[in-house]
């Protein structure tokens, strides 16, 4: 509960207005985003980005993609820029100790949470990093005594890479050896100096995890739920893609029947949400993920992924119903399959034509 009151706190003082037209918040995006917007004329909260006029910020339902930070481990990384600037992996003189000893309490904070040994963990660059080493490294390693791995449809894309690469290699799926050479860090498996600050926000992270778990998936299970609810009461048609039961909270998988998903993405202007995974979010196919879990191909076309997250609040949630009706609304108004719908006609049982 503290967490989301400091945070709260935070972003109302980010958000105020100051100095005219442009809010502090503003001048807290990344240096291109402020360059790039600008106040639209006659509107000063109004911000055009990429030829898009959008009347303020966008609410933040994108969890899957990304997570706001939070102000505690913003701190940890701070005061570690400012005094574990050392190398970790100097071993002659103070400050290499002094980082190495930030890396090596992460190392621990990281472990309890999952319930393994500090020994177990090895930090690299990210998920997609992690997912080839442990996949094609633990396949060589075993590549003389088993030859098989077996994985779902529905995982990451990068784990579906790596047993497709280690298919080309001519092992039928293929051991925990390094994917990258240098000075062997790591314990020899993955070279490369460690980003010190970085790791200790992960510890830090994994810590405040650890303490308030409990607390922030009954919020997420609570703001999911006023969600699909706000949702369904004032549209039909609509359909969870996957169990309500056996899924993480925080990410809700809509499909809105006779309603094109792109075509409601782009009328979202004031939501930050998705159609699928960021890593192929360059991709107009529907989500694979989806198809596997039998969703038809039409319906996958029309799903919007909500995220939702430890400082999401209500009124951003109540707000986020209120704009998705409104576009659904908007989009069902000018589609005639609705409209035939409407009217009683199965169109599954219609014989189209082509021209």
């Amino acid at each position: 509960m503290a967490s989301k009151a400091i945070f709260s706190t935070l972003r109302r003082s980010l958000t105020k207005p100051h100095g005219g037209a442009v809010s502090r918040r503003h001048h807290l995006s990344t240096t291109s985003a402020a360059t790039a917007s600008e106040p639209y004329p006659g509107d000063e909260h109004a911000i055009v980005m990429k030829g898009v006029r959008i009347s303020g910020r966008p609410l933040y339902l994108d969890m899957q993609s990304t997570t706001p930070l939070d102000p505690r481990v913003f701190d940890a990384m701070n005061a570690s820029s400012i005094y574990d600037y050392g190398n970790p992996h100097s071993r002659t003189h103070l400050y290499g100790w002094e980082a190495e000893n930030a890396v090596e309490v992460a190392r621990i904070q990281v472990a309890k949470l999952i319930g393994a040994s500090p020994k177990e963990i090895v930090f690299l660059s990210g998920a997609t990093e992690a997912n080839n080493t442990v996949v094609k490294g633990v396949m060589h390693f075993y590549k003389d005594k088993k030859r098989h791995v077996i994985t779902t449809q529905t995982e990451h894309k990068c784990v579906l890479d790596s047993c497709r690469h280690l298919q080309q290699e001519g092992r039928p799926r293929v051991r925990l050896e390094p994917l990258m050479n240098g000075g062997g860090q790591e314990r020899g498996l993955r070279s490369g100096t460690l980003a010190t600050q970085q790791v200790v926000g992960f510890g830090v992270a994994c810590e405040l995890a650890m303490k308030e778990m409990e607390y922030d998936e009954k919020w997420i299970k609570r703001l999911q739920e006023r969600l699909l609810n706000g949702v369904r009461e004032k549209l039909d048609g609509v359909v969870v893609n996957g169990s309500l039961e056996s899924r993480y909270a925080g990410n809700l998988n809509l499909s809105f029947a006779y309603v094109e998903g792109e075509s409601l993405l782009m009328g979202l202007k004031e939501v930050a949400v998705s159609s699928g995974s960021a890593c192929t979010s360059a991709s107009l196919e529907p989500s694979y993920v989806l198809r596997a879990l039998g969703v038809d191909e039409d319906m996958a076309h029309t799903s919007i992924r909500f995220g939702i997250g430890r400082f999401t609040t209500e009124e951003e949630i109540d707000k986020a119903v209120e704009l998705t009706v409104k576009q659904v609304e908007k989009l069902r108004e000018m589609s005639p399959l609705y409209e035939m719908v409407k009217e009683g006609i199965d169109i599954k049982n219609i014989q189209w034509s082509q021209h």
